[in-house]
């Protein structure tokens, strides 16, 4: 069986990392983690690598060093039907050094990039109504939080 897995780099920080994601998602788990010998090029003990899953996806996270920062050129896209859930993902995820940024777009603390995208937004933008989707659109991006309520005032807003 193929698969696909995607395979994180981080600068010494992956176990915080893996704590975060593995304490914020449901039914998150640790599923296998190596830790460097004696004689490595870090402190013996040191977490090398981990796998986890996070909504049933699995991610392999490395403690690579400062070579390869992540970017927002790849994100990860948290779907969520409820206000509540926007909230507890984006706050907890840009706390302690996160930064938001438009339209869904944050970068937590460890550099990287995630979408929390109420499943609201894209009902919204594939509206037959292209006024109604046009209303919606020009709301998100002046958002950074996508915040529901605002997204359904702009669905129900005459013309």
């Amino acid at each position: 069986m193929t698969s696909i897995t995607p395979y994180l780099w981080f600068n010494n920080d992956a176990e915080a990392a893996i704590a975060l994601y593995t304490g914020l998602f449901p039914d998150a788990k640790i599923t296998s983690e190596s830790r460097w010998p004696e004689g490595g090029p870090v402190a013996a003990g040191t977490l090398m690598n981990a796998t986890f899953e996070l909504a049933g996806q699995s991610f392999i996270a490395l403690n690579g060093g400062p070579q390869y920062p992540f970017t927002p050129a790849v994100s990860f896209l948290v779907s969520v039907e409820t206000q509540e859930e926007v909230d507890r993902y984006w706050d907890a995820l840009i706390a302690n050094g996160g930064t938001e940024s438009q339209c869904s777009w944050l970068t937590d603390r460890f550099g990287v990039s995630w979408q929390i995208v109420p499943t609201a937004l894209a009902r919204y933008l594939t509206d037959p109504d292209s006024a109604k989707a046009g209303r919606v659109m020009r709301a998100m991006v002046a958002m950074r939080k996508i915040i529901i309520a605002d997204l359904d005032a702009a669905a129900s807003a005459a013309e």
